[in-house]
């Protein structure tokens, strides 16, 4: 019984990567649509080119689902370890990156993949859930002021690592937060050349045809 557990312990390092790189906006839009999302907008397959491509519903659906990759294995490991000691979020951070990656660097599409948001978003949604209301609000907030849905991305990105230490103090749990920051940033070089240059397209359109400019 023993071996069994270590062999399930071990094997949910894979199981979590290969659940990350389900490229859902991917199946959704070819499963109800005809379009290749990565053919049409930015060319990324999360929720965001998925909405403005084929419409709010498919883009929230893509949302919920690159969130459930990032959860549901993050959810395993903590009912797997039991417990909370230095070992146990040790591997809790592992596992939640092994899902990250899977996101970013997908076995099923070549290794090209997302931006990995949502699924950093469903990982601590289960690991700190106060701490992923906070990037939430910065969000929010940022995408509300700005109308551009990277730049509230980065903004959560950049405040997860913060709120996870605020609200747990375990250095391991806010270092996976940090290590999922960075390559947040990373993958979102483009988007801040374009927030720079002020070219980013806008999240929302005006009802009149404008764009609200931040």
């Amino acid at each position: 019984m023993e071996q069994f557990n270590l062999l399930l312990i071990w094997s949910l390092f894979l199981f979590a990567y290969i659940l990350g790189s389900i490229p859902w906006g991917l199946v959704l839009t070819r499963f109800f649509t005809t379009e290749d999302i990565r053919k049409h907008g930015s060319g990324n397959i999360g929720a965001t080119n998925v909405r403005r491509i084929a419409g709010s519903t498919l883009g929230a659906m893509t949302l919920i689902g690159d969130m459930a990759k990032g959860a549901f294995p993050v959810y395993l490991a903590i009912v797997l370890t039991g417990d909370h000691d230095i070992r146990g979020e040790l591997y809790v951070s592992l596992v939640a990156l092994s899902a990250f990656m899977g996101h970013l660097y997908p076995c099923f599409l070549r290794f090209k993949g997302g931006k990995g948001v949502a699924t950093a978003a469903g990982c601590f949604l289960v690991i700190s859930p106060v701490g992923c209301l906070i990037a939430f609000l910065l969000f929010s907030t940022v995408l509300g002021l700005s109308n551009r849905a990277s730049a509230g991305s980065l903004s959560a990105a950049a405040g997860l690592p913060m709120a996870v230490w605020w609200t747990g103090h375990s250095l391991l749990i806010t270092g996976c937060a940090i290590v999922m920051a960075i390559f947040i940033f990373f993958r979102h070089h483009d988007n801040i050349r374009r927030l720079i240059s002020g070219t980013e397209p806008v999240f929302r359109e005006k009802k009149d045809g404008g764009a609200h400019r931040a």
